[in-house]
């Protein structure tokens, strides 16, 4: 039997649907969930009444009169209109958790359709530092590949990264001007001034400007000495983002970088067969694709361009040659993009001109995973005092360094080494948890004092419950994990509480995986701390005697896992204290 109580009661409930109203019937949506006024509410007496012809109430109680739930609950009622409450037994309760304890992966269930997912995240641009606007990306994309590996699919990243097209002729010459010492200045780390030079050179010396239009040709004719300079710049710049995503804890590797580049040469054979399958149109001197449902503010059909009026390609034809190259040679089944949503409509084009060339066929799936800005305390976009975008790499900085502010507060006689670590996992992780638990397709406003505070929905918060779950063995000087599962055995309402959202890790990892939006998983971890802080004030561990105290500990041990388990998922390092 399942561990996860919603799939118990669901086929419980389809059970009872067709012995109450036939077999047609068994197939309907419980529509089961949460209550705060049981362990779980059904609603699917008020989605039947329709359909039957019957009052919600009258319905409920037909299903109520048929359901077998002996052994998994303790009461079942009928609440206003025709809501079914179910509180579970805690017997069913025992059993279940113990179940998920002896489970290695708590609960989480693989998909029983693994598939190939190509997920596009980060992107940054070569020879230019990341920035905020870059963070969002990075982290939900991180967040997601490790919810869907988690849940049994094969992950492929594609760090889509802006390493070619015009910009490069005035960069390599700034490079070759400074000979020996332009290597150095790259490994520096300082990219945004370096390209600001190149940038300033090309504007106000029209030598320069000449000589990096030249340069660009030699770029794109493969010239052995310029491609050497181009791959110096690329190199540089990959260790360099390199060193950001270590600090972050992203699993983005050097062999994720698949830039546009990568795609030069698929863009002619991308284009050839457009034409071949009709679906290209000469207007204004550029090449386009119109494809069905897209118009502009005056009605006219929106084109997609894909050679533009002086014959070079531009984004949508590298776009195409990568969803081509993701589900035709990678055989990608889901392919996720991890941008803006401004780039809606424009990825929207490029996934219905996929499917109108052949690319892009069911069940292969094209999905945009927007989302929103990151906001200043003005609610306009954060930036510095200066109005330039902040750099990553002093975001983290400053995360750390207020993280360490507050640990030194809080626990003055903490060694420095031990300090500095706690710092670093707090301030990366507020950062991540503020990012990942705003619902992604909205804008958020980046508050300092609100992601490292250690009460409510923070990272600190659900750290500090993770760290005091585990903190208790070590005051008890019991070795953790020496607590066996089946020890555990549900009694208190607050560990009946406590378990009964355990029970639904799995499931909420299931619906991240599913829904791509990781907020989910956040606010169930914040509940799950709030439960053990509930349970941790109502059920002494330590001080209880016998099999009470063994029992406590087996829970606290599953709290720790879960929370821990949890906070990797998004991530987040969990310190073992705090």
């Amino acid at each position: 039997m399942s561990s996860d109580p919603a799939t118990v009661l669901g086929l419980c409930f389809r059970k009872a649907l067709i012995a109450a109203f036939g077999d047609e019937h068994g197939e309907v949506d419980p529509v089961l969930r949460v209550s705060q006024r049981a362990d779980y509410q059904a609603d699917v007496a008020m989605s039947l009444a329709k359909t039957l012809g019957k009052s919600p109430r009258e319905i409920a109680t037909a299903i109520v009169q048929q359901l077998s739930l002996g052994g998994i609950a303790e009461k079942v009622e009928i609440a206003g209109p025709g809501f079914i409450n179910v509180t579970l037994a805690d017997a069913f309760l025992t059993r279940a958790a113990r179940a998920v304890a002896a489970d290695e992966r708590l609960g989480i269930v693989p998909s029983g359709s693994p598939a190939t997912v190509v997920i596009d995240y980060s992107s940054p641009n070569v020879a230019k530092e990341m920035h905020v606007g870059h963070l969002r990306s990075t982290i939900i994309g991180d967040c997601l590949v490790r919810v869907l590996e988690a849940s049994g699919h094969h992950v492929i990243r594609q760090n889509h990264v802006g390493d070619w097209g015009t910009p490069f002729g005035m960069l390599i010459e700034h490079l070759v001007d400074l000979g020996a010492m332009g290597e150095r200045e790259l490994s520096l780390g300082d990219l945004n001034a370096f390209y600001r030079t190149a940038r300033e050179k090309f504007d106000a010396d029209e030598t320069f400007a000449d000589r990096s239009r030249r340069r660009v040709v030699l770029l794109q004719a493969g010239d052995a000495s310029t491609l050497a300079h181009w791959k110096t710049l690329v190199e540089q710049s990959a260790l360099y983002f390199g060193d950001v995503y270590a600090r972050l804890g992203v699993r983005l590797r050097r062999e994720d970088i698949v830039g546009e580049s990568f795609y030069n040469p698929l863009l002619a054979p991308t284009l050839a067969e457009l034409d071949a399958r009709g679906l290209t149109v000469s207007s204004d001197g550029a090449l386009c694709v119109f494809p069905p449902g897209f118009a502009g503010r005056d009605g006219a059909p929106l084109p997609l361009i894909v050679k533009k009026q002086d014959g070079g390609y531009g984004y949508a034809t590298t776009d195409l040659a990568a969803i081509k190259h993701r589900a035709i040679t990678l055989h990608g089944a889901r392919l996720l993009y991890v941008v803006g949503a401004p780039q809606a409509q424009h990825l929207d084009m490029v996934f219905a001109t996929a499917r109108l060339a052949g690319w892009l066929l069911p069940p292969a799936e094209a999905r945009h995973v927007a989302f929103g800005s990151v906001l200043g305390s003005d609610r306009k976009m954060l930036k510095t005092r200066q109005g330039e975008a902040i750099k990553l790499t002093s975001l983290i900085d400053e995360a750390i360094e207020r993280a360490d502010a507050k640990v030194l507060e809080k626990n003055p006689d903490l060694p420095p080494d031990e300090r500095a670590d706690l710092a670093r996992k707090i301030g990366i992780g507020a950062i991540k948890y503020a990012d990942l638990s705003s619902d992604r397709i909205k804008d958020y406003v980046f508050d300092w004092n609100r992601m490292l505070a250690f009460e409510g929905n923070t990272a600190a918060y659900v750290m500090y419950c993770c760290a005091r779950s585990n903190s208790i063995f070590r005051k008890g000087a019991v070795e953790q994990g020496g607590v066996s599962e089946t020890e555990l055995v549900v009694e208190a309402p607050a560990e009946h509480a406590l378990a009964t959202a355990l029970l639904r890790f799995g499931s909420t990892v299931r619906q991240v995986s599913e829904t791509l939006e990781p907020h989910h998983l956040c606010g169930y971890l914040f509940e799950v701390a709030g439960l053990f802080a509930t349970f941790y004030q109502a059920c002494p561990v330590l001080q209880a005697e016998g099999a009470t105290r063994r029992s406590r500990l087996a829970l606290c041990d599953l709290t720790a896992r879960v929370l821990g388990r949890g906070l990797d998922l998004l991530g987040i390092e969990a310190p073992a204290r705090m």
